[in-house]
């Protein structure tokens, strides 16, 4: 039976100002191509209000990283009130957006990821004692492997909207 264990828990990240959300998600793609990640966006919805553009946007990418265990990083983006404006950086005129954007991260292993050793009772009752006892230090392994990419793409796009305040202010 295919099981989804929970290793980063609702990691969350709140930045209010000035960002270009093409950028963004520009940083995110290609930040799981360098690390080897099958990109899946879940959901990409857009609400115009009188207020500017809300957002949702639910990313999954994944990576197998055995034949056995697979990381599933969820990342959940709400844009709200986004809206374009122009911001006077020296002597030229930048396009950007104005809004709130926040980020939540989940991070999953899934093990027995092609569903093969639920097929038959015994194979079943094997994976368990696999995994408790043989897989144990592979379930670490990957575990460390998932927090890492996870911490290693929040720094990412906190030093983007960091980078991007600095060089055009609030």
């Amino acid at each position: 039976m295919v099981e989804r264990y929970l290793v980063v828990d609702r990691l969350k990240f709140t930045y209010e100002g000035l960002f270009n959300l093409d950028e963004l998600h520009n940083v995110i793609s290609s930040f799981f191509y360098e690390k080897g990640y099958d990109w899946y966006e879940k959901m990409n919805q857009v609400t115009v209000t009188s207020s500017g553009k809300q957002m949702r946007i639910i990313l999954e990418p994944w990576k197998n990283i055995t034949d056995y265990y697979k990381l599933i990083i969820s990342i959940k983006m709400n844009v709200i009130d986004l809206k374009d404006v122009d911001v006077q950086a020296g002597s030229t005129v930048i396009k950007t957006s104005q809004g709130t954007l926040r980020v939540v991260f989940d991070g999953y292993v899934i093990s027995d990821r092609k569903n093969k050793w639920s097929e038959k009772p015994l194979y079943w009752f094997m994976s368990i004692l696999f995994e408790k006892y043989f897989f144990k230090e592979h379930y670490r392994k990957a575990e460390t492997w998932l927090k890492s990419d996870v911490e290693d793409l929040h720094n990412k796009i906190k030093t983007y909207l960091n980078s991007f305040t600095h060089a055009y202010g609030r």
